[in-house]
């Protein structure tokens, strides 16, 4: 049997599975036109404001590193897991510590370039700086 025909019926049902769910899901849903299912907020809250609003870029650059740490936590993990087989196997010290340093050693100069441009140092708000800068007139 041919390997193409059974990644086709796979690709085949995993386009039907999704599109036959959402046909029977329109057939069967309930359709009661209200003007507050087309608001903002369907929860019952009378909406004050617009829908866009400003967000401090920092949650996002939080965001980002944990990313990128948590990435490296899952390539390390694998490697601590062989490590000692390796040894055992007869590879050298060099030949299996050296790629994990490297690797680690390009985190640290990211993390060391993002502490110094300020990415995790975290946004003071207006009501802080005004404490702070009545504890130092004192």
């Amino acid at each position: 049997m041919n390997p193409w025909i059974a990644i086709g019926a796979l690709a085949l049902v995993g386009l039907l599975i999704p599109l036959g769910m959402m046909s029977v899901s329109a057939l069967l849903r309930p359709t009661v036109p209200e003007d507050s299912k087309r608001a903002t907020y369907e929860s019952g809250e009378v909406p004050t404001g617009g829908t866009r609003m400003r967000f401090n870029i920092q949650y996002y650059m939080v965001a980002l590193l944990f990313v990128v740490f948590d990435i490296e936590t899952v390539l390390i993990f694998p490697w601590t897991v062989i490590y000692r087989s390796a040894l055992e196997g007869g590879v050298g010290l060099v030949t299996v510590l050296v790629p994990m340093l490297v690797f680690i050693g390009v985190l640290v100069v990211g993390l060391a370039w993002a502490w110094r441009n300020g990415a995790v140092k975290w946004a003071r708000s207006p009501r802080a700086e005004q404490r702070k800068g009545a504890q130092a007139e004192r």
